[in-house]
């Protein structure tokens, strides 16, 4: 997430999106900045967007019903346009992938974030490159020196982000905020080595997976459907499913097929500061001196984790 993603041998590399040029709009030029953008900015919003729809859904029955519904409809779609259905294998593969990053990283989110705030959800997920680079070593993967700089210094901004504000929760929400972005980063680098479905279909296939996992999750918890949702915790959730799943989901699928995971992986360290933006804007949550200067050493760090990537 143009560097191929993995250092593996050839043979356990995943094929690649097919159908994609490689000149014009459409080439990895144009699209990875796109992508990058796309992360950066909704799933830096989406934080806000859980808070909120929190308001009216349990926190596995949102989830569940976020990505059962764009699953489904992305699914029905591309099989009328005649997209191959996944095989078992991929079947098997999309569903350790989908409960890896959905059930258990998108679902632990839902649920820290009834006990902690946006902006530290976001903070503590910021982890997950950190998780990344440890787990890349299972795989012979190890991260190149400006890289882990990058990797360094975008911690150190996460650390000064949540020193700087009134980011407090739950010793459990935040436990469980870690543990979501371990599965998350351990899902995203197994899923790479593994026979995956072409990319739109790989998006639909782990959506399904996950909303089941996550279904099972909300029935294990006692959540069940709101009797009457607000307004405005309905639309959040259909922002979740239209921006942070079919589009934010995507992009994130074709920078892990497509770029370095340190790169792929760097919208973790935006999404702290986009995630405190919009929640001073929106949600009257302060912002103090030392956020701004957190936020300027996060970017920076994703701008060492580019320099890496470009130097290669």
């Amino acid at each position: 997430m143009t560097d191929t993603v993995s250092d593996a041998p050839a043979a356990a590399s995943p094929p690649q999106p097919s159908g994609l040029p490689s000149s014009g709009m459409l080439s990895p030029r144009v699209l990875v900045p796109l992508a990058l953008v796309a992360l950066y900015l909704i799933w830096g919003s989406t934080y806000l967007a859980i808070r909120i729809g929190l308001e009216s859904f349990p926190p596995f029955t949102m989830a569940a019903l976020r990505f059962l519904i764009t699953g489904v409809a992305l699914y029905a779609f591309l099989r009328w346009r005649g997209t191959p259905n996944p095989t078992l294998l991929q079947w098997r593969n999309c569903a350790i992938t989908g409960t890896l990053l959905l059930g258990f990283g998108n679902g632990f989110v839902c649920w820290a974030q009834q006990s902690v705030s946006s902006g530290l959800a976001a903070v503590a997920v910021a982890s997950m490159p950190l998780f990344a680079a440890v787990f890349g070593t299972f795989f012979g993967q190890w991260p190149r020196r400006l890289e882990l700089v990058g990797l360094l210094v975008g911690f150190a901004g996460v650390i000064l982000l949540n020193l700087g504000g009134d980011l407090a929760g739950s010793r459990l929400g935040a436990l469980a905020l870690l543990t979501a972005a371990a599965a998350w980063a351990f899902g995203s680098l197994w899923s790479k080595r593994q026979d995956m479905p072409e990319p739109m279909m790989n998006t639909a296939a782990q959506m399904l997976c996950g909303g089941v996992a996550l279904t099972l999750l909300a029935l294990l918890n006692g959540n069940g459907l709101p009797s009457a949702p607000t307004v405005r915790a309905t639309l959040a959730l259909t922002y979740l499913a239209v921006f942070g799943s079919i589009i934010g989901f995507s992009a994130y699928l074709y920078l892990l097929r497509t770029v370095r995971p340190a790169l792929a992986t760097s919208y973790a360290y935006v999404n702290p500061p986009v995630a405190v933006l919009f929640g001073a804007w929106l949600a009257d949550e302060r912002v103090h001196a030392l956020d701004i200067v957190g936020m300027a050493v996060i970017l920076g760090g994703v701008g060492i984790i580019t320099l890496a990537r470009d130097k290669r």
